[in-house]
This record gives C-alpha cells, sequence and structure tokens, in this order.
C-alpha cells in the first residue's frame, strides 16, 4: 500500500501552491538561451499546452536576468530564475519579477551573499529552492562522508543559514544521477526538514533511459510518500517530453491525471491482428484529447475482453473482428478494416458527454 504523503510546509510559486496536501506540481526548464526572449517565450508556451505548471529558466548572466522582465509579460506560468556562482544574479532576477529561485549550496555560500539575497527574497515573498547537485556539491569537512551524507549535509547548512535569517518560504532539492544515491539522499532530508521536496534525477540521459531512470528513482519516492514536485531532467529539445514522462509517472501512481491512459498489450504469439501498429496510431490520435480517460488496446482471449472492459473505452481484438466496449460494456463487433475509426470514434463520443472531469484527482 502506497505510503501516505509527507507533511510538509505549503508555498507559494507565482500563485501555484508547493506542499501540503496539494497535487504534486510538475515542472520543467527551458533549454533555450534565455537572452532569447522570443525563443523563451515560444518554449514556455509550449510547455504551459502541455500541461507544465511551473518553469525554471538558466540565468548564467545579467543578460539573461534582466531578460526575465520581458519573457513574464508574454506567459502565464510561474518563473523560476536558476542562479549559479554570482549571487548578483539572483538579485538581478528578483528585481525582473522572477517568482523563485533555485540557489546551489555548491557554489553560492557566502553567508553575506546568501543574506543578501534573502532579504530580496523575503522582501517580494518569493521562495527560495536549495538546490543541491552531486555533482557540484561544497567542500565537506567530513572526509569520510558519502556522498548522500555530503548532500543531505550541505542542504541542512543551507536551510540553517536561511531559517537564521527567519526566512521560511524554502523548497529542497537533493539530485544524483544515480537513483539508489538520490532515493537514499531524499528519504533522509525528508525527516529533517518540514520543507516541500522538489524531486529530480539529475542529467538523466536521453528520453528512453532518462524516462525509465526517472520512473524507477521518482517512483520509488513517491510511492513512499516524498515529494511534492518533480521535474524529468531528459537530453532532448523538446520540453514537453520531460512534462509527459513526469505526468505518466503520476498517472502510474495515481497521484494525478493529466490526459488519456493507454493500456496495451504488448503482442504475442496469441495475437490475430496487427496490435503493435493500431497502439501506435492510436497514442498518437490520443494526443489530442485532453480529458483523463483510459483507453485500452487489447489482442487475444486472455486478457483482452477483461482489460477493454475495465477500461472508459476500450477494443479486444482478434481475428478479423474485434469487439469495442464502453464502461464495462459492449458496444458493437466491427471489422478488422475500422478497428481504428470504430475506436476513435467511440473515444471522442465519450469524451464529448463529459464525465471524465470528475474523475480528475489528485488522489493524495
Amino acid at each position: 500500500m502506497m505510503k501516505r504523503r509527507r507533511a510538509s510546509k505549503v508555498i507559494s510559486v507565482g500563485g501555484v501552491e508547493i506542499g501540503g496536501a496539494g497535487p504534486i506540481v510538475v515542472q520543467s526548464m527551458t533549454k533555450t538561451d534565455t537572452r532569447d526572449v522570443k525563443a523563451t517565450v515560444r518554449q514556455i508556451r509550449q510547455l504551459e499546452e502541455c500541461g507544465c505548471e511551473v518553469v525554471r529558466v538558466a540565468v548564467p548572466d545579467m543578460a539573461a536576468a534582466r531578460a526575465i522582465v520581458d519573457i513574464k509579460k508574454q506567459v502565464s506560468v510561474p518563473i523560476i530564475a536558476d542562479i549559479h556562482f554570482d549571487y548578483r544574479l539572483a538579485l538581478a532576477a528578483l528585481k525582473s519579477g522572477a517568482d523563485g529561485l533555485r540557489l546551489n549550496p555548491g557554489n553560492i555560500s557566502d553567508p553575506a551573499q546568501v543574506a543578501a539575497v534573502v532579504s530580496a527574497a523575503k522582501e517580494r515573498e518569493v521562495p527560495i529552492r536549495v538546490g543541491v547537485n552531486a555533482g557540484s556539491l561544497p567542500k565537506s569537512s567530513k572526509k569520510k562522508a558519502s556522498v548522500v551524507q555530503h548532500m543531505v549535509d550541505a542542504a541542512l547548512e543551507e536551510v540553517r543559514l536561511l531559517e537564521s535569517l527567519d526566512f521560511d518560504l524554502i523548497k529542497v532539492s537533493l539530485k544524483a544521477f544515480d537513483v539508489p544515491t538520490t532515493i537514499e539522499a531524499y528519504e533522509a532530508i525528508a525527516k529533517k526538514v518540514p520543507y516541500p521536496l522538489h524531486l529530480g534525477i539529475t542529467e538523466a540521459g536521453l528520453p528512453w533511459s532518462g524516462a525509465i531512470r526517472s520512473a524507477v528513482g521518482l517512483g520509488i519516492l513517491l510511492y513512499e510518500g516524498i515529494g511534492d514536485t518533480i521535474r524529468v531532467s531528459l537530453t532532448t529539445g523538446d520540453a514537453c517530453q520531460e512534462v509527459e514522462a513526469a505526468y505518466e509517472i503520476l498517472k502510474s501512481l495515481k497521484l494525478r491525471e493529466h490526459g488519456p491512459t493507454l493500456v496495451s498489450c504488448p503482442s504475442c504469439g496469441r495475437s490475430e491482428s496487427d496490435i503493435v501498429g493500431l497502439a501506435q496510431i492510436v497514442e498518437e490520435r490520443l494526443k489530442g484529447v485532453e480529458k483523463p480517460i483510459k483507453v485500452a488496446v487489447m489482442g487475444c482471449v486472455v486478457n483482452g475482453p477483461g482489460e477493454a472492459k475495465d477500461a472508459d473505452v476500450g477494443i479486444a481484438c482478434g481475428k478479423g473482428k474485434g469487439v469495442i466496449f464502453r464502461r464495462g460494456e459492449k458496444v458493437r463487433t466491427v471489422d478488422e478494416a475500422d478497428f481504428l475509426k470504430a475506436l476513435m470514434g467511440e473515444i471522442y463520443g465519450a469524451c464529448e458527454m463529459g464525465g471524465y472531469n470528475a474523475r480528475e484527482s489528485e488522489e493524495l
């Protein structure tokens, strides 16, 4: 049984609440040069359309920090400024209207500099994420400390510094490429701080392997009740792939419903029709459906009828014939040439009838 969600303080990032009993928030990061306002706005709008709820932008210099002003005028989602090395970039990003900051304790640790950023963030009520990465950890006095301990210590030291400045609009992340390391670090920090946790497997890799690595690491943590917001970090030019992967992870654990869920059999020697080709086309067509509807594309008599009945709309395919089901009821039998047309017709009809929004849930 999935564990109860870890209790955490609720913070607001540009109006999006993170933590507490709210939904797990899906984030991504632009892959554009932030100084190129037009390209960055275009990508953020694409992310908005695919369901991204918070977007992070890189701020490598002052020009990028200042560009946030113009970017925010043209988008609706909250913008988080990703800051490294120079605390003055954080101050400039705040002045430009950033809704949140990510500070890396591994390269911004001077107490006076952090205090200056905190003062400006407190004045604007802007949260700060203490973003620890295994690849950029600060020096540690514990020479024999494990990577996990080093990550946790770095996060706690920065959190205590923020707290000493009477600041508690805090979010924490401890990311590594190594999945076991990431899981252990989050499990440890979850017991030590009351703040929301941002989950991620950093530099996860190309879409296929990166999505699997992220699903394993984030899935385990979410199942344990740990995590308030997530980002799937993929090596891809299409940031929406990160958002789609994140929602698939959440849907698999019944934590969020976002768009369709496709159930399809893997195909085997029992299949008597092109179930792979049909499932691929249906998956592509479902990208135009926004309702959280469950669709089954099944290809044999063993599990086909049962899975098709269990879905909102399903088809159990046999040799030359297929049975269409809708909400557990057999609708009709169709010829193989009509599999796709009949199935999509039932899907579109079910969505138009409504009823699926009521099943959109944050089962937390």
